[in-house]
């Protein structure tokens, strides 16, 4: 056997974590402005997060050909083509803009989920060239990178929207399509992972490992985590300015909301291996019940960026303690199926919900909104108490 040597894990995590700073500035773009480009442009008020919501289906529809293309032509290679496929997702979404053509800015939106299934699989990436131990360190580290990524997204968004005076945010869609071509040369210090030769191929079916308990409660874990974040924060902009706040403050909750999720990331790593990945994830879910009720709170400006951000912590800690248990579930030679299905399910859901988002804020209002994350968070934190209990049942029983 092959032993792992955690200096080129580490090498990777941080060539990984400089491309998620610019990989990632993608979501805070198209989810910010998403929902009121869409107001503009969409024939029906109720359509107005179908970007966002395409945006999550388009991160669930690429998830198995970026694994399928990764697995023939190496991490690097796959990267790279995801790289050049986020910028003809800004130009696209630019163009949807400027033309006025609400299917067109869709279809950017959709390419630009396309461009972040690879982009979400950085964290696989890291993990898979590192030790059982370095693992929650080296998806931390990816994650890391997202602090850049949550003050250049919105920034761009910002800074560029007025670009083009005759078509508002033309420019920001411009400045998505430049960052994901800058990532290109980061992305070429990437080094392949040696693997031995008997984990390429093989490995037990992917129904056996779907059905194991321990991956049913992983994957509940990571999906409801992301499923509500996006949930919330795809409605939190146009409930914003909804409730008469402006554009440059939903913009600025997002950026908040996006430095609250990769901040912590310094420190989750070690957090998880001092407390372990089900208490981690545990206590993310319990963060983001309290997003939802400061939310319920009140409707100032205070209430919308305290949520977000504690949403945004509640997501790091989560989806991070969850990514963790995923890589348990899993042997060498089953990882590119494995983490191709978790994602597929996960984001697959999330689509659902950020789409579910603006239907319900247009019918059942912001509160709605919030109420529903209660009772879904609940029933994962009991889906980890069992599968806690069932476990330590099992070490006793070994230990007799």
């Amino acid at each position: 056997m092959v032993e792992i040597d955690d200096r080129l894990a580490r090498r990777n995590a941080l060539v990984l974590a400089g491309a998620q700073a610019f990989g990632a500035a993608s979501p805070p773009i198209v989810v910010s402005l998403g929902g009121i480009v869409g107001v503009w442009l969409a024939p029906d008020k109720a359509l107005a997060t179908l970007p966002v919501s395409l945006f999550n289906l388009g991160v669930a529809a690429g998830t198995i050909p970026a694994a399928m293309l990764m697995r023939h032509l190496g991490r690097r290679s796959g990267y790279v083509v995801g790289a050049v496929l986020g910028a003809l997702a800004g130009l696209v979404a630019a163009a949807g803009i400027y033309v006025g053509a609400f299917l067109v800015f869709c279809l950017g939106t959709f390419l630009a989920g396309n461009y972040s299934s690879f982009v979400q699989s950085y964290r696989f990436a890291a993990a898979d060239g590192a030790s059982f131990a370095f693992r929650p360190r080296a998806i931390s580290f990816v994650m890391v990178g997202g602090l850049l990524a949550a003050v250049i997204g919105p920034q761009v968004a910002i800074h560029t929207r007025d670009l083009f005076p005759q078509a508002p945010f033309v420019g920001s869609f411009l400045g998505q399509a430049a960052l994901a071509l800058i990532a290109l040369p980061i992305l070429s210090l990437l080094r392949p992972v040696p693997m031995p030769t008997a984990a390429q191929e093989g490995g037990r079916p992917l129904w056996q490992i779907v059905r194991a308990p321990r991956f049913i409660v992983a994957v509940s874990a990571g999906t409801v985590t992301y499923a509500l974040m996006s949930f919330v924060m795809t409605a939190a902009p146009v409930a914003m300015v909804g409730c008469g706040h402006t554009v440059g403050e939903a913009t600025l909750g997002i950026q908040w909301h996006v430095l609250a999720m990769f901040g912590p990331s310094f420190f989750t790593g070690r957090l998880i291996n001092r407390i372990g990945r089900s208490a981690t994830t545990a206590l993310g879910l319990v963060l983001i019940a309290s997003a939802a009720a400061v939310a319920l709170s009140g409707l100032a400006v205070a209430n919308f960026w305290l949520a977000l951000v504690l949403l945004g912590v509640g997501w790091n800690f989560g989806f991070i303690g969850a990514t963790a248990m995923v890589t348990e579930c899993y042997r060498p030679e089953e990882r590119a199926k494995v983490q191709a299905a978790n994602d597929f399910l996960m984001f697959g859901t999330v689509a659902i919900a950020s789409f579910s988002s603006g239907q319900l804020l247009d019918v059942g209002g912001w509160e709605t909104v919030n109420w529903i994350v209660f009772p879904l968070v609940a029933l994962v934190l009991l889906m980890i108490g069992a599968q806690e209990m069932a476990t330590r049942l099992r070490d006793r029983q070994a230990s007799a």
